[in-house]
């Protein structure tokens, strides 16, 4: 681990792998949540499951969480670099030819959804933290529905959430291809695949999640 993290590559490396992990754990989480628009004991169910079973809560829920830090703070670290690597920038850079915009600002887009990641925690993850350990309640299998439900209810955190989605998808755009390309699935015969896959991700699973939010909002 030491000697990945101490070059580039090796940074590089481990963030894709970091975000590979973060993609399936997307897709997981996109369909639990989707289970809320078609049966609300179908959510409460698979939420109660993931809230309380111990291999979920000890084991996979701290290792989401060293991913997502670990994620963005190496991309913090690696675009700190590069920009040291290139002190001195061209007068006039047409960028626009050569790369897409999400490509030239995932810093950006990264920043943004860290912020929201930070909302979102606070509107779920710290509620429940409360609920289980700070206030020890009673396990209620019937309580999920109501609390998404609720949770969307205001015009303004389903603005915030559509926006954050939206930056999302143009993250991903660049984020699944990079990340393949950097654990060295870079063949040309699977390239076109892989873009191709990552397209497709990069706009359902935003779509999905604002999906969820609107659903909930327009059916209060």
């Amino acid at each position: 681990m030491a000697g990945l993290t101490s070059s580039s590559i090796g940074k590089k490396f481990l963030m894709a792998l970091s975000a590979i992990f973060l993609l399936v754990f997307l897709i997981l989480h996109l369909t639990v949540n989707l289970i809320s628009v078609f049966s609300q004991e179908g959510f409460n169910g698979a939420s109660h499951f993931m809230g309380y079973n111990p291999l979920v809560q000890f084991l996979m829920q701290p290792i989401l969480g060293f991913a997502v830090v670990f994620h963005f703070v190496m991309g913090f670290v690696l675009e700190f670099k590069n920009n040291r690597a290139r002190p001195v920038k061209y007068a006039y850079s047409n960028n626009g030819a050569n790369a897409t915009w999400a490509s030239r600002n995932m810093i950006i887009s990264g920043a943004v959804i860290l912020a929201f990641l930070a909302l979102h925690f606070y509107d779920f993850w710290l509620h429940e933290m409360n609920y289980k350990y700070v206030n020890d309640l009673l396990p209620d299998p019937t309580r999920y529905w109501e609390e998404l439900h609720h949770k969307f209810s205001n015009l303004w955190r389903v603005a915030l959430y559509v926006v954050s989605f939206g930056l999302l998808g143009f993250h991903l755009s660049h984020g699944f291809q990079s990340s393949f390309q950097s654990i060295g699935a870079t063949h040309p015969k699977y390239l076109p695949a892989i873009k191709m896959i990552g397209n497709v991700y990069s706009v359902m699973i935003p779509l999905g999640f604002i999906f969820v939010a609107i659903y909930h909002f327009v059916t209060q």
